[in-house]
């Protein structure tokens, strides 16, 4: 016969303090460990995990990278290809642009966090999974936000597009311009750049 001894074995386990749940989507999204390989954004309310996206994806991005370059160096501004985090001034929801202009002193929200409000430019490209949110959330997001230009690169509109958003007021961006890929477009002030879209037709 087994006797069972009902005394625990080892020391005592204390109690865990109980945490409270988060209550808003920027409490739930700043208590989520890291999460390599994943785009995490509040938009409109909700706390969006997605992938990445594809390697062109990725590319367009670089490639808009490299085609500010001249204007990175001349003005002494830093340039972000994806992997950064942006906190839209007001509503503090986080976004994670697929490309950012900005100068090397813009204000941060925290320590991970751009502020909207110090950017120069933020670029979005469009993918199957983003392309509602990016169409007709992300421009007036941005606008809120204090973002002075945004550029859509879009592949899946017939013919595939860039589209710059310009002169931010009230919460809306009151200038748009869009070109096919192949031409030319001028990304005004605070930019003063002309974006030679054939850079796309290489990667899209």
């Amino acid at each position: 016969m087994v006797a069972i001894s009902r005394k625990p074995h080892g020391p005592a386990l204390a109690p865990v303090p109980e945490r409270p749940l988060p209550g808003t989507p920027r409490e739930l999204f700043d208590s989520l460990p890291p999460l390599p390989g994943l785009r995490t954004e509040i938009i409109d309310g909700r706390l969006i995990v997605s992938s990445v996206g594809t390697p062109e994806h990725g590319l367009a991005a670089m490639q808009l990278f490299r085609a500010f370059i001249p204007l990175i160096d001349e003005r002494g501004w830093e340039g972000f290809s994806g992997n950064v985090d942006v906190c839209i001034d007001g509503s503090r929801d986080p976004v994670e642009p697929d490309f950012v202009l900005a100068p090397k002193d813009c204000p941060r929200w925290g320590e991970r966090e751009l502020l909207s409000s110090g950017l120069m430019l933020v670029a979005e490209v469009v993918s199957k999974g983003s392309a509602e949110d990016d169409r007709n959330k992300k421009p007036a997001i941005y606008a809120g936000g204090g973002v002075p230009v945004m550029l859509l690169v879009d592949p899946l509109t017939r013919p595939a597009s860039v589209t710059v958003y310009s002169d931010a007021k009230e919460g809306q961006y009151q200038v748009t311009s869009t070109v096919p890929f192949g031409r030319e477009i001028h990304v005004p002030h605070p930019i003063g750049f002309t974006l030679d879209t054939s850079v796309f037709e290489e990667v899209l």
